[in-house]
């Protein structure tokens, strides 16, 4: 029987071409973080206008969603000793598919809680086994590409959240939010036949016992200074994440269809972001592309608390949008440039750090919210952000300097 297995998954593997594989990622991360996770900002000016949540408990259940995340994170490679790796990505993509239905329900605040943390552990997963699982199945010299064009559904889902919602809302919260469950749907039933098998050698997103090899002297605390850096990199990008339409809508008294507008713009910089970084990266490597990074979005999301005019509002969307999942692929190759020759080690430093992105957010979403209630005032909240950001650039220069020294 374990023979048969065996060959059956073989055959599942070889079944399934680079191409539908890429697009199954890209479906993946679109449902996981493009919808599932931003779906849910320009929706919180309309949940505090139709009384379904005051306004502080509103940005708190986008931070519930941040902290499934980090739980999604840390756990989500756990899942694969239960279930092959295809089946958990699609039990995932059910799970935050199933999120978009129960929230058409406002039944209670702790109802609302557990779905929105819900969705954030199925995005959490399915950051952490996607691009693993689909990756080894595509050539090598297409591998770039394809992790671009994976974590372009993160910018689909935004601009598409962006596109659907002021269009959903004209028929109310629960047509909106059924309208989004549709699509989750579709995405799921797209990438369900896309994964590809369990090769004979193992899964590939799945831990070796090898991974916990930690590495030693200067490249140590270089890959310590990077995931800091990283998890302050994911708190720069709170403000935007969780309060820019709001702070638009009702901060600015330009309405729902106007901060709409800007997070399509959001959406838009998030869909060419991660191929841009990695064309960057390629031009002047990964290092000196993730500082010229870390610099501009300290400048991008330090525009709001300086100007409201709509040409800063405008590039300080679209720059901040391009960097959310632009700043993946430069992270992901400077583990890979630090740890070279080194597979087991990579994998863990990138589970490392894809932890440390989402303890930055979650704690970042629940300290901003905090803020956010006790002064009503958005502007710390980008300042704070920008603040993150040069902290990180700082941090990672330090340990990359111990590298030379």
């Amino acid at each position: 029987m374990q023979r048969v297995g065996t060959a059956t998954t073989g055959v599942a593997a070889r079944a399934v071409g680079p191409l539908r594989a890429t697009l199954a990622g890209t479906c993946a991360s679109g449902v996981g973080i493009g919808l599932a996770r931003f779906a849910y900002t320009p929706l919180i000016p309309a949940l505090i206008a139709a009384g379904w949540f005051a306004p502080a408990a509103a940005v708190y259940l986008g931070a519930a969603n941040l902290a499934g995340y980090l739980a999604g994170a840390l756990f989500g490679r756990r899942l694969l000793a239960l279930a092959p790796a295809a089946a958990v990505l699609r039990a995932m993509m059910l799970l935050a598919t199933a999120a978009f239905f129960a929230c058409a329900w406002p039944l209670s605040f702790g109802w609302y809680f557990a779905w929105r943390f819900a969705a954030g552990l199925a995005g959490g997963a399915l950051m952490v086994l996607a691009a693993p699982s689909v990756l080894p199945h595509v050539p090598v010299a297409r591998r770039g590409l394809a992790g671009g064009a994976i974590f372009t559904g993160v910018g689909l889902g935004i601009a598409a959240s962006g596109t659907l919602v002021p269009l959903l809302l004209e028929h109310g919260l629960f047509a909106t939010w059924c309208g989004l469950g549709a699509l989750s749907l579709l995405l799921t039933l797209g990438a369900w036949g896309g994964w590809p098998g369990d090769p004979a050698g193992g899964n590939p997103a799945q831990p070796a016992p090898s991974d916990r090899r930690a590495p030693s002297g200067p490249v140590r605390w270089a890959l310590w200074a990077l995931c800091v850096a990283y998890g302050l990199n994911a708190a720069g990008l709170v403000p935007h994440m969780v309060f820019l339409v709001d702070f638009i809508a009702r901060g600015l008294g330009q309405g729902l269809a106007v901060g709409a507008h800007y997070w399509v713009l959001f959406g838009a910089g998030a869909l060419a972001g991660p191929l841009l970084a990695g064309y960057l990266a390629d031009r002047i490597g990964f290092a000196a592309a993730l500082r010229l990074a870390l610099v501009a979005q300290a400048l991008a999301v330090a525009l709001p608390a300086l100007s409201t005019g709509t040409l800063s509002l405008g590039v300080s969307s679209l720059v901040t949008g391009a960097f959310v999942p632009g700043v993946v692929p430069l992270v992901l190759g400077r583990v890979q440039q630090l740890l070279a020759h080194d597979g087991p080690a990579q994998r863990a430093a990138w589970s490392y750090a894809t932890t440390a992105f989402a303890l930055g957010q979650a704690a970042a979403a629940y300290g901003f919210s905090y803020v956010f209630a006790r002064t009503g005032g958005y502007g710390p909240l980008f300042a704070l952000g920008a603040a993150a950001l040069a902290l990180a650039l700082a941090i990672e220069l330090a340990g990359s300097r111990t590298l030379r020294g």
